[in-house]
């Protein structure tokens, strides 16, 4: 009689493991999706900037191109770079590039290497308040930069010493 009872309470026991996981799981795996789609609302809420920009310019400007002979215009790393070295303040730089992005002229250009490089970007016709986003969100992140981009920027480096031009 007392095996009868062990088998038993033993039987129950793990029964009642095996349900106990199992709603753990589900709390889990259901925390755990909450958790994701708030992160992404919020993701579009806070970098709307972001998503603008992904939208509006990595056709020319993206990070992940493979090397510096395949994109079409500087990265925003190196935009950002540039910009702070002239404006001061986050009104100023993010009144700049919106100036120039509905307006690019090869006379106002600050990036005078890429203007050499790849032309005079063509005018946008973006919502003004969609490039202040974007600006912002340049100015306020740190952007993402292309693998190849250090060692770019180690070459300008050499290229200034040897021959006493400057790039931009």
């Amino acid at each position: 009689m007392m095996k009868k009872v062990i088998l038993l309470l033993s039987i129950v026991a793990l029964f009642m493991s095996c349900i106990q996981s199992k709603e753990k799981n589900v709390d889990t795996v259901a925390a755990s999706n909450i958790s994701e789609v708030v992160a992404t609302v919020s993701d579009l809420q806070q970098d709307n900037g972001y998503t603008l920009m992904k939208i509006n310019c990595y056709a020319c400007h993206n990070p992940n191109t493979k090397s510096h002979d395949e994109i079409l215009a500087p990265p925003f790393r190196a935009v950002k770079m540039h910009y702070n070295r002239n404006y001061s303040s986050k009104k100023d730089f993010v009144n700049a590039m919106v100036n120039w992005v509905q307006n690019p002229e090869e006379d106002k250009a600050i990036m005078y290497g890429a203007v050499k490089r790849f032309k005079v970007m063509p005018k946008l016709e973006l919502p003004k308040d969609d490039l202040e986003k974007i600006a912002e969100y340049i100015y306020d992140n740190d952007v993402e930069q292309p693998e190849w981009m250090e060692e770019h920027m180690q070459e300008m480096k050499g290229n200034l010493k040897t021959n006493g031009s400057k790039e931009n």
